[in-house]
């Protein structure tokens, strides 16, 4: 594996940190010593993120129970765990939440002692939003094709910090088959979570035009082990 990565965008608004499978896009908004700063408190923080979670993926890797929350030592993964309790009661383990927990992370590191206005970490579509007072988003999600917007204006009082996508055709496996479930969230890590299991849910079991297989002959070491995931809808 490489080691982290850091670089910015042709644009040089925009930061690219990359490591392994964590692919982000971060920018913040504000004052240009405000900005250099957190920049640089991101870099620093993503040095170790990957590192902290493969420490711990055996545990990650295995589902939460509603009335046994785990003490993990690193704090992404204790994010993880933290947005998936709530929804133990389906089965469901922290890895659901990992792409929204990071970002979370990682914006975290970023305000740190900061003064921005605004600032978003992108990871693959799930994303962690900061909004100051009286700030406001576009966040663009995934288009259905069926004449819906894929545009979202989120404002600083409605509380959404956390923006997440999940459905049989993203990067992670699916039971269902949703092409896209996007979530609003207060946190990246719970939109992750949510959304997982919203696409979950959307199903028709049985279907002769549904293909699916065991997670585990796609990935060898899935959190899902045995369980069917879909890859095609007819």
């Amino acid at each position: 594996m490489n080691s982290p990565q850091a670089h910015w965008l042709a644009d040089g608004r925009r930061l690219h940190l990359n490591h392994g499978p964590i692919d982000l896009i971060v920018e913040a908004f504000g004052s240009d010593d405000e900005r250099r700063a957190a920049y640089q408190q991101a870099v620093t923080r993503f040095q170790t993120v990957l590192i902290e979670l493969v420490e711990e993926l055996p545990e990650l890797r295995l589902p939460a129970f509603f009335l046994a929350p785990r003490d993990f030592a690193g704090p992404t993964a204790r994010r993880m765990e933290a947005a998936v309790m709530p929804l133990a009661e389906c089965f469901i383990t922290p890895m659901a939440a990992v792409a929204g927990s990071v970002a979370d992370e990682i914006l975290a590191a970023m305000l740190a002692g900061r003064r921005l206005d605004r600032a978003y970490v992108n990871n693959g579509g799930d994303c962690a939003l900061y909004l100051g007072r009286d700030q406001s988003m576009t966040v663009a999600i995934a288009g259905t094709g069926n004449g819906m917007a894929d545009r979202v204006g989120i404002h600083a009082e409605d509380g959404v910090r956390g923006v997440a996508t999940s459905g049989w055709r993203g990067r992670s496996f699916s039971f269902g088959i949703a092409d896209a479930v996007t979530v609003l969230a207060p946190t990246g890590a719970e939109a992750d979570a949510a959304a997982t299991l919203i696409a979950n849910a959307v199903d028709l079991p049985g279907h002769p035009a549904i293909a699916r297989v065991p997670a585990r002959d796609l990935a060898p070491d899935s959190d899902l082990r045995e369980q069917l995931v879909t890859q095609s809808v007819g």
